[in-house]
């Protein structure tokens, strides 16, 4: 969209857009919270951790306030090179942010990976929230406690108590962000709930079908590419993807027996896109080994990021 069109979309003088960065340790429901206040799946969800390697964007509108919210990767202790680029982006998301959200389980409190963000947040300028998540499974006493403890540790504008899953205090967290971010024209149409590409929608709902039936089985470094996009005259959409792993072994468990699993993974992802899609999708998956994907350039530019030197 051209600067142009922004200040079309939205160019009043009481119109406000801003980046409103979701930083937390992996599982701490993020997806689920950026999902919940966009209001539509926007990112995908899964219990295996680390499971949002690029920052993706939800966009939700609140009366005039246009926010942009980032899901960021979970900043963790980074072991290998995609653990680094992963962590690369979401620092780098929550500090080009104007609105930062500290997302707690409240469950694991103050453990040893929130401390770590608790160092990448201190020296940030942007102002920073506390949304301490799964309030439904502890008592109060132990949240107010938890609250107290965060704030003696380090300065939040607002502390929320919500809970992503159910949408409890999601409203009055998404109302507050809506008049906190910066004024200004929207850089979205009023009508879009992503930046990302129906490509990169198509292949990230795929990995979360791979995940969701074979988190037990399959390491993460699982990746999915979209490799064909064809407009069928019929509106329909015909979709291939390439599922990369690493190992041959990988390559069975993907397939499964007799090819049960991948038809399966495949069924659930196409039922999916055509709901997100509205229209029909023909969706046809292949499995491909390639040693050391983590390590190849290539595959971090299609997943959009930076690939570390070293």
């Amino acid at each position: 969209m051209t600067g142009d069109e922004a200040s079309e979309a939205g160019g009043h003088s009481d119109t406000r857009c801003g980046f409103v960065a979701l930083v937390g340790a992996p599982n701490a429901g993020k997806s689920t919270l950026v999902n919940a206040l966009v209001g539509a799946k926007v990112s995908i969800v899964s219990h295996k951790v680390q499971t949002t390697r690029v920052p993706v964007r939800g966009i939700a509108m609140v009366g005039a306030s246009q926010l942009v919210f980032v899901d960021t990767p979970g900043i963790f202790a980074p072991r290998r090179r995609l653990d680094r680029a992963m962590v690369g982006a979401a620092t780098s998301s929550a500090g080009d942010a104007d609105v930062v959200v500290l997302l707690v389980d409240s469950v694991k409190g103050l453990d040893e990976s929130v401390e770590r963000l608790m160092g990448v947040l201190e020296p940030l300028k942007a102002p920073r929230v506390l949304a301490l998540n799964k309030v439904d499974k502890i008592p109060k006493p132990r949240l107010f406690e938890l609250a107290s403890t965060f704030s003696a540790r380090l300065a939040f504008e607002r502390t929320f108590m919500i809970s992503a899953l159910s949408g409890s205090g999601v409203g009055d967290l998404r109302d507050w962000l809506a008049t906190r971010i910066p004024l200004g024209p929207w850089h979205y149409p009023d009508d879009e709930i992503s930046d990302a590409t129906e490509r990169a929608t198509a292949a990230e709902i795929t990995r979360e079908k791979i995940y969701t039936y074979l988190h037990e089985e399959l390491p993460y470094q699982t990746t999915v590419e979209t490799t064909g996009w064809e407009e069928k005259k019929d509106g329909s959409v015909r979709i291939e993807q390439i599922v990369f792993v690493e190992r041959e072994s990988q390559r069975r468990i993907v397939l499964g027996e007799g090819g049960s699993a991948i038809k399966k993974i495949s069924m659930t992802s196409r039922k999916e896109l055509a709901k997100l899609f509205e229209r029909p999708v023909h969706l046809f998956l292949h499995v491909q080994v390639r040693e050391g994907w983590g390590d190849d350039p290539e595959r971090y530019r299609e997943m959009g990021l930076e690939f570390p030197k070293a």
